[in-house]
């Protein structure tokens, strides 16, 4: 059984006309047994992660992202942990040797890993950055484990289970938009996006941490009020949108939607969307309708 901080990550509270019922969630022993090896095999990996903080070498992509030793050795040791245990699965991650073309997703669990999310802060002795572990049932993303480097603490979480900062159950701000508002955000690559991120940047407070998914996971920590990103893949998102949806909050895809995932493409277009509680989602989408 997976750990959680208390009962409340198994049981449902049902409101209905001022009453207060206890409704029992059941996790099938298959989707158990796999969140609870995500949180051991993520925290397995802290301590190299911490050790070469800021040290270990680096080198550029040809997709003009930087990767590190760490990277490789975080993606290869959670998949062998992993697969020895659920063979069946399917295991992506953003380092993943190019195979040409994409995979098609066959199995009924499939991991999504972003082993160093902020390679670039990782390198330069920022502390911004994390590991990012999803698991997926029949494409969607049902759990997600990120390992906040900076923070030092696990948030982890997904719908029936809660979400959890720690021991800290998390919940999506609900409080007024105003323009003291906090609003993760990374700039478009694309210069006919500016437009819808300068409607954005002239209405939030703007914070820009260099980690997609740090930005996704402090909207369900209710440490930012939303998030947007003109630039970002799945693997950056998949741990944490589970992690926003089981605090209460929305994670709206502008360009199409991403999932059930029917494949993985190392290739894939880049993603622009918005998160935060369905009033926050629904203002920064009409903020950028102007894309």
């Amino acid at each position: 059984m997976a750990w959680f901080p208390n009962a409340a990550a198994r049981f449902g509270l049902v409101f209905a006309r001022g009453r207060c019922c206890l409704t029992l969630f059941m996790p099938s022993p298959e989707l158990s047994t796999r969140i609870a090896a995500a949180q051991r095999v993520v925290l397995a990996q802290t301590a190299l992660l911490h050790r070469e903080f800021g040290r270990v070498a680096s080198q550029w992509k040809r997709d003009g992202t930087r990767v590190t030793a760490v990277d490789l050795a975080i993606s290869e040791n959670i998949f062998r942990d992993l697969g020895a245990e659920f063979p069946a699965d399917q295991y992506f991650s953003e380092e993943l040797a190019d195979p040409g073309a994409p995979i098609p997703v066959t199995a009924r669990f499939v991991w999504v890993l972003d082993p160093v999310d902020g390679t670039n802060n990782y390198a330069l002795g920022i502390p911004q950055c994390a590991i990012s572990l999803a698991l997926l049932e029949d494409g969607e993303p049902v759990y997600g484990v990120v390992y906040d480097l900076g923070r030092r603490g696990l948030l982890h979480g997904g719908p029936g289970f809660g979400a959890w900062d720690g021991a800290r159950a998390m919940q999506v701000s609900t409080a007024p938009l105003t323009p003291e508002s906090l609003v993760g955000f990374h700039s478009p690559w694309d210069k006919a996006l500016l437009p819808a991120a300068g409607a954005v940047l002239a209405q939030f407070k703007i914070r820009g941490l260099g980690s997609a998914t740090l930005h996704l996971a402090y909207v369900a920590a209710g440490l930012f009020d939303g998030v947007v990103d003109f630039n970002v893949r799945l693997w950056d998102l998949a741990a944490a949108i589970p992690l926003v949806r089981a605090a209460g909050g929305e994670v709206r895809f502008l360009n199409g939607a991403q999932f059930p995932m029917k494949h993985f493409d190392l290739k894939m277009p880049r993603i622009v969307y918005c998160a935060g509680s369905p009033a926050m989602c629904a203002r920064l989408d009409e903020l950028m309708s102007v894309r």
